[in-house]
């Protein structure tokens, strides 16, 4: 680990963040936000997209906006707040070759960077390196300014770095991904391995810090209704505020070798170890927002919160307290409370978030949320069964896609990687299913957990077909 570094430097530093998303509008943005409003206006965000993607149309009308925006932030009560976001001070235009990103992530007054980056964005394999065999990564390492992956875009902008000697910067990552700081590591050492510099690499040895995180709160997309509410308040100017839930949290290995804002002051949390809290965030979050989005597309319900139903809850409830409980070390959190909490956060329907956006990218949210847990109570000689109804739930769900009955549009950014088509069209297609390496990993080849799969998958189907939406 590098030497950590309290110190605020006396002059203006930019902290970068990749992806004009309204998760890091919602999170990052509104902490620094909050430091701002305490005075301390030393760090300054600059906001960028990497690809011409979804958020672009966002990205622009916030530079028209010059970075402001507006949060609602809304309490489990249903009690709302608005704040005038005005931490982002550069909006920098996409374009092909990302000139101005690249040239803003090496000025020397840059010191930090951020990034979400969904599961799948990682291209890691099922034993944590990175593919090089993937066709994303094949085709920008042939074509490095093709800029499709975060490494590429991460790489020109140190390769400046090193030219210029614009000094050490911290690249710090804001999604789900378990060890998260420690994967981009890895897949940035091997991806520099792979264009061959040598250079880069060695430099990279002292000049950066990835230290691990864990981030939450809850998000959903922005639609009609949020500009209506604003315009009721008064705020007719702004074409791209974000809703938010008020619960936030944030905890960051505090390894930061260009020095960092004095987050904690408005609640950060800085720590040595983020593994405790980001596997309780993981495994009983994220997996659980997974299977409820699942269940709920089953039932036909759209939004999360018109999901949980008493069945649903109860799902949840037990998978945490048989199996998580169990397959995790005694932590500083405890499991059942932050389970009852999480629920509480997912039922409010002032927050609503729909299932077609919490279930999209499934393939990598089961292999990181769901599957560290039915490998480890395969371990200790438990038959998991709490787990496998997420799982359950899931191969129903896919069951449906395959046959064109889900109530919506399944996206994935991963539905190459499994053939899908083949499964579904097998006789025995749970056998299939359980049974795909691409899918499970080392779980395909257990000897019991085809068949566990399939008696819990009956139980589901029966208790499902018993159920409704209230």
């Amino acid at each position: 680990m590098q030497t950590s570094s309290h110190s605020i430097p006396s002059t203006q530093s930019t902290w970068l963040h990749l992806g004009a998303g309204a998760f890091h509008r919602a999170h990052q943005s509104w902490y620094l936000n909050q430091l701002h409003k305490l005075g301390d206006t030393r760090w300054s965000l600059a906001l960028g997209n990497i690809r011409n993607s979804a958020s672009q149309a966002t990205l622009n009308q916030l530079g028209r906006q010059q970075g402001v925006y507006t949060l609602e932030v809304i309490s489990p009560d249903g009690d709302i707040d608005y704040h005038t976001i005005t931490a982002i001070k550069k909006v920098i235009p996409w374009d092909a070759t990302l000139s101005q990103l690249i040239q803003i992530g090496a000025d020397p007054e840059t010191k930090l960077i951020s990034f979400t980056v969904t599961e799948g964005g990682y291209f890691l394999k099922d034993d944590g390196h990175l593919d090089l065999n993937h066709p994303v990564i094949v085709q920008e390492l042939a074509e490095p300014n093709t800029f499709a992956t975060v490494y590429g875009v991460l790489v020109a902008i140190l390769r400046q770095r090193l030219a210029t000697q614009a000094g050490p910067i911290t690249l710090l990552n804001c999604d789900n991904l378990r060890h998260n700081g420690d994967c981009l590591r890895t897949g940035l050492n091997e991806y520099i391995a792979a264009l061959g510099d040598k250079a880069l690499a060695a430099w990279c040895d002292n000049a950066i810090s990835t230290p691990n995180s864990m981030v939450d709160r809850i998000t959903p997309q922005s639609d009609e209704a949020l500009l209506e509410r604003l315009v009721e308040q008064g705020i007719d100017n702004d074409q791209v505020p974000v809703a938010c839930e008020a619960f936030s949290q944030w905890v960051i290995e505090d390894d930061f070798i260009a020095g960092r804002p004095e987050l904690e002051r408005v609640g950060v949390e800085f720590v040595e170890d983020v593994i405790p809290f980001e596997e309780a965030k993981i495994r009983v979050l994220n997996a659980s927002h997974s299977g409820i989005a699942w269940a709920g597309a089953l039932l036909g319900a759209q939004s999360i919160d018109e999901s949980l139903t008493p069945q649903v809850r109860e799902w949840i409830r037990n998978y945490v307290a048989q199996d998580v409980s169990a397959a995790l070390p005694k932590g500083p959190i405890d499991l059942d409370e932050y389970c009852k909490t999480t629920l509480h956060r997912f039922s409010n329907a002032k927050v609503r978030d729909t299932n077609q956006r919490v279930s999209s990218d499934s393939i990598a949210k089961l292999q990181q949320f769901i599957l560290p847990t039915l490998k480890t109570r395969y371990q200790q000689s438990e038959v998991p069964k709490a787990t496998l109804v997420l799982v359950a739930l899931w191969y129903l769900f896919m069951q449906r896609r395959a046959a064109g009955t889900l109530p919506f549009e399944y996206q994935d950014r991963a539905i190459e990687s499994v053939p899908f088509e083949t499964i579904f069209a097998e006789q025995d297609s749970l056998k299939a299913f359980a049974q795909s390496s691409a899918l499970m990993g080392s779980l395909a080849e257990h000897p019991t957990f085809t068949e566990d799969l399939r008696e819990v998958v009956k139980q589901v189907e029966s208790t499902l077909a018993e159920s409704s939406i209230s």
